[in-house]
This record gives structure tokens, sequence and C-alpha cells, in this order.
């Protein structure tokens, strides 16, 4: 006996059947300007994303830019004169929640010595100068032998690492997090890490640049299984670009300015910021910050009732002799830079951005750069470059397998309008237009190799602590007190991932009266 079906569960079937057709053929985007359709093989599969939001990468904190005084806040009582405050803005971007630790740079040594099998040249260029640590009249050794290799001092900032150095740990650290990346979501074979690292060579190498430029020198490329996307033949494809919005900008050292605005955390000083879309937040804040913590900005102690009240806010030398207190009761528990997870993180949830190790940025020095740089996002430090090719017009790739690029020619610049040289670190000080020189070694100590360090360290005085203060030394040399950490340019909007870029006001007309 068949049963008969009613005339309301007809009308359910006939609904889900055509939603199930929908389903199966949803509507593609398309271009406003063709008419195309995007991801569709009748139209050559050109993909498009839709906006994404980029992804933080491990061990960064978002920092949401906007405007600040930049400079000194304190009397210029070393009479440099070379941090004049100066109101600057710095778009959102990201940056370390702590300064680099001995055991990541261990483990960026650990990759090169296997990955270059050990090669001298490789090593020497890489490694850390322990001898920092030596001074004629202490007794620094234990520290010269174990403060970069004992586990005990795995969390600490790593010390002895030049401008250089740390320039070079970026660009690896990028290219291991792109690597990941690929190999997660199927682009790259699970065993590229292991074939690259028992290699031997550099050339078989995964470097980010090579990857967008020219894949066909990166081995172990691979589509994925399922969702992969398609060539113009609708076949997967083995390589991705940047478009496609997989891959992440490359870590950095931080510009000083971008460093000093991390360093303030001023979003604590705002009273009533946006955490929402629909808010709309304040432009105030309550406080002008001397140091890098949000409580008690202008004092060096805890000034909140409590277990911790009284006690140091950073790893600083107190006065002549004094790193660490008295027994019993010791102010700051570090005689040496400490562990980079203690004391209070900063308004924007950053650890030791005063004192524990100074840090190498970005920028060249120079005393007056305040009054040369653009207001927005200024830096000083650019050599405008484009990637090598040899004169069969193929890339090629160096020593440690990154793609070789070399500075635009004066030539090449001549015609443009915005710059007229490629290696601009001296514009404005330093070069002919100024008609200002600096006579390294014989009128001065500043040179075209001379790089900001910033934030004071743990043999430092209250002075340096101030983000504001500035400091110097040669590229290529190292210190006891300077470590670094890394930063990375910041992709979409700038309040961050959740929220929206402009003020989206819809379709209702801007004079258009509403009804009451």
């Amino acid at each position: 006996m068949q049963k008969s079906i009613s005339a309301g569960n007809l009308c359910l079937i006939i609904l889900a059947s055509s939603f199930t057709f929908m389903s199966c053929h949803k509507k593609k985007d398309k271009s406003s300007v063709t008419g195309w359709n995007y991801d569709d093989k009748n139209y050559g599969n050109f993909h498009v994303l839709k906006a994404k939001e980029q992804k933080t990468g491990p061990g960064l904190v978002f920092i949401q830019g906007g405007t600040f005084v930049m400079g000194a806040k304190e009397e210029d009582v070393m009479g440099d004169w070379n941090n004049i405050p100066r109101r600057v803005s710095v778009n959102s971007f990201y940056i370390d929640e702590t300064e680099v630790a001995n055991v990541h740079y261990r483990e960026y040594l650990y990759w090169l010595a296997n990955t270059f099998d050990n090669d001298t040249a490789v090593m020497r260029m890489a490694l850390p100068d322990t001898l920092v640590w030596r001074s004629e009249l202490a007794y620094n050794e234990p520290y010269v032998e174990y403060y970069f290799r004992y586990p005990a001092y795995n969390y600490y900032p790593v010390v002895g690492v030049t401008w250089e150095q740390a320039h070079d740990f970026c660009i690896w650290r990028s290219d291991r997090v792109n690597e990941k990346i690929l190999i997660d979501k199927g682009y790259l074979n699970k065993r590229a890490p292991l074939a690259e690292m028992k290699g031997g060579q550099g050339d078989q190498t995964f470097n980010t640049d090579t990857y967008l430029m020219n894949p066909d020198m990166i081995n172990n490329k691979t589509a994925p299984k399922k969702g992969g996307l398609k060539d113009v033949s609708g076949r997967p494809r083995k390589v991705i670009t940047f478009e496609d919005g997989l891959l992440l900008p490359g870590y950095r050292l931080p510009t000083e300015a971008e460093w000093e605005y991390a360093a303030y955390g001023i979003v604590a000083q705002n009273p009533s910021p946006r955490t929402k879309e629909k808010n709309h937040g304040e432009e105030l804040l309550s406080n002008q910050q001397v140091y890098s913590w949000s409580k008690n900005v202008n004092g060096l102690r805890d000034n909140r009732r409590g277990s911790w009240q009284g006690q140091f806010l950073a790893n600083f030398k107190r006065g002549n002799g004094d790193v660490m207190g008295v027994a019993g009761g010791l102010n700051d528990r570090a005689a040496i830079p400490g562990p980079i997870k203690s004391f209070y993180p900063n308004g924007f949830g950053l650890y030791n951005m005063s004192g524990n190790v100074s840090e190498w940025v970005g920028d060249v020095y120079r005393p007056l750069t305040s009054l040369d740089e653009d207001d927005v996002n200024p830096y000083r430090g650019n050599k405008f470059s484009k990637f090598y090719k040899d004169a069969q017009g193929d890339y090629e790739r160096d020593t440690l397998g990154r793609l070789k690029k070399v500075v635009v020619t004066d030539s090449e610049a001549v015609t443009r309008r915005n710059y007229q040289k490629g290696d601009v670190i001296n514009y404005l000080d330093g070069d002919s237009i100024s008609s200002v020189t600096y006579g390294y070694g014989i009128t001065s100590l500043i040179s075209d190799k001379s790089r900001v360090i910033k934030g004071g360290s743990w043999n430092d005085m209250p002075y340096w602590l101030s983000p504001g203060a500035r400091r110097y030394m040669e590229q290529d040399q190292a210190s006891s007190t300077v470590g670094f950490r890394c930063a990375m340019t910041r992709l979409g909007s700038p309040e961050g991932n959740g929220f929206k870029e402009g003020n989206i006001f819809g379709k209702r007309k801007q004079n258009k009266k509403q009804r009451r």
C-alpha cells in the first residue's frame, strides 16, 4: 500500500530541491568593469579573493597606528639635541611581543648549520659575538661561555648581535613562516624542510622572494588534493601568488617611529577607545608618558596597592654599583638581562620596551632626523632596490639562497618626480644638497652605517628608559646591552581585523533630511 504525499509535504520537497539546486549553482562574483566571472573555468579562472583580513604572524602583536608626539619627553640632560619633539603619524603594523630570545636565535643557527653543512663563512656571519661580555676590569667570563647556550638563559634576550645579523634573521624568519603556510595549505611537500636541511646547499632552500618572482627555482612544489586553486586550463595550481592572500609580508626591523610609538602603548591612555565596529571611540589621551608602562607613567615603581607595590617596573641600573639591589629584597631581580616576559606588558601588550636590553631599529642615525623626515611613516635608511638579473635576464640567488637585489642606479631614477637617487640614506643630511658632511673617524662617529638603538638596558640609568631617547652604534658592531625584536607591515584596516576602513555612511545622501 503506497502512502500518498500531502500538498504541504510536496511543497517542502520542491522548496528543498530548489535550495539544493541553487546551492550547487552559487552565483559567482564578477568584474564590475568587464562583467566576466571570477574563478570561472569558462572565463579563465581569474582568482580574486574576497577582502581577507591579514593573519597575525607567529610572535607578533597588532599595533593600531595613529598620531603621537615623537621625541624627547624629558629635559635633554645629555645635551645631544637629537630628539626634538615633533608630531607624526604611524600606520598600523605588527611587532614582536617580546625581544628575540637566545633559544630563538639558536633555532636560526641550527637551521643554518644543517642547511649549509656548517659552512664556516655562513656560520661566521650569523654567530653572535659572545665576547661582548668581556671587560678589562670585570669578571664576566661566565657570561661569555654560558649566557647564549645554557638552558637557564633560553628565554633571555639574545645580545651580541649586530644590526646586519638581526636584519638577516628577519629574512630567515619570513621564509620559514611562509614555507610553513605553503606546507599547511598543500602547496609544498611536507618533507621540504628536511630536504633543505639535509641538502647542504643554499640554492635548495625556500625563499619567499624567489618563490614569488621565479618559482621554477623552488623545489618540492605540489598542489592540494582538495579545494586548491585552478589555472587557466582548469588544472590544479602548484604555485600561488601574493594576490591569493596566503603568504604574509616579510618580517623586518621596526622603524624608529614604529618602535617608539609601540613602546608608549598609547591606546591605554585613551579613556574611550573603539572596541566594536558600531562604536565611535574618542581622540583623547589621559596622560603624557615618559616611560613605556601604562600605570604610573612618569614613575619607576608600581604604585598600585598589592604585593608588588613599590617594585621596579623595568630592569635597569638604579645607580652606580647598583643593578639589582640588596640581598633579600632585590629591586628588579635581574643582574643582567632578565627573561623576555618579565615585568608588566605595556598598553599594547609588549614586554620590556623600557629596560632589559636596548634594541636595534631600522633607521640610520642622524642627530637632526626629526627636522628632515616626512610626518607620515618617518624613516631614514632607504636604499631603493630591484631584483638582479644576469646578462641572460635570469634571476640569481646568493650564497644564503636569497634572491639577489641591487640598488637602483641614479640614471634609472633621474626621470622620477618623487626620488632621483637609489641610495638616499644621507638625503638632506650628509649629501651635496645639504652641504653637510660627516667625517667619520675624523670629526664625527656618525656614518651611513650608524643605526639607531632604543629603549635603555639593564646597565642604563633611568634617563635612557624613555622611548623618546635615542643613541646609535655602527651596524656591524654588537654589545651586551643591545638586542632586537622584529616587526611586520599591516595590510588592510588600520583598526585591525573585524573593523572596516573609512567611515561607511551607507547609501543615504549627506544632505537628505531624516524623518523625526
